[in-house]
């Protein structure tokens, strides 16, 4: 009985031609150990925030187009999708802005482009360190204006925030190697 490899086979009894996905994977990242941090929580915390904000925008910064776009699973998830997503968590968590519609947040537009995404992303994130500069007590609320609902805990919001972006970013993983084969960080 043929194997499924051997019936792709053609007349010259060539092997079928290899795709990203074939092929062993391409470390163009370098992969970036956890962060070592300071004893404190705070800091503890923080520094894992921002090491897992650093790996989503190095995992969209250069990956090809249309792929940062274009969904390889079932769920229609895309890199600049996720980016959007936590774009909008960074916003609503430590801004406490409101967010109508949590899946509209994972469909950019389609004039958006790598760097117009990301640059959005980096300005949530810059206002977001702002509040969290503002916040000696991680037990505190955080100080933003939430006029309907009580504002979290600063260490909450950390936690949420670490929860959230390292679940996606281990989503950007897999999107991306299946965009270009590309792995690492």
């Amino acid at each position: 009985m043929p194997t499924p490899a051997a019936s792709h086979r053609t007349h010259r009894d060539q092997p079928p031609p290899r795709t990203h996905r074939d092929q062993p994977p391409q470390r163009t990242h370098r992969d970036q150990p956890p962060p070592r941090t300071g004893g404190g929580e705070a800091e503890t915390l923080r520094g894992f925030l921002d090491y897992l904000r650093a790996s989503i925008e190095a995992k969209v910064r250069d990956a090809p187009e249309p792929q940062v776009r274009t969904s390889a699973v079932p769920s229609g998830t895309t890199l600049l999708g996720l980016v959007g997503h936590l774009t909008a968590v960074e916003r609503a968590t430590f801004l406490g802005e409101d967010v109508a519609d949590w899946r509209a947040t994972f469909h950019p537009s389609p004039r958006d482009g790598v760097a117009d995404v990301l640059a959005r992303y980096r300005e949530a994130v810059d206002l977001a360190d702002d509040v969290l500069d503002r916040c000696a007590d991680l037990s505190a609320p955080i100080p933003t204006a939430r006029p309907r609902r009580r504002a979290p805990s600063a260490r909450w919001a950390l936690t949420h925030l670490i929860e959230e972006t390292g679940r996606h970013a281990g989503h950007a993983d897999i999107l991306r190697e299946l965009a270009d084969g590309v792995t690492g960080r």
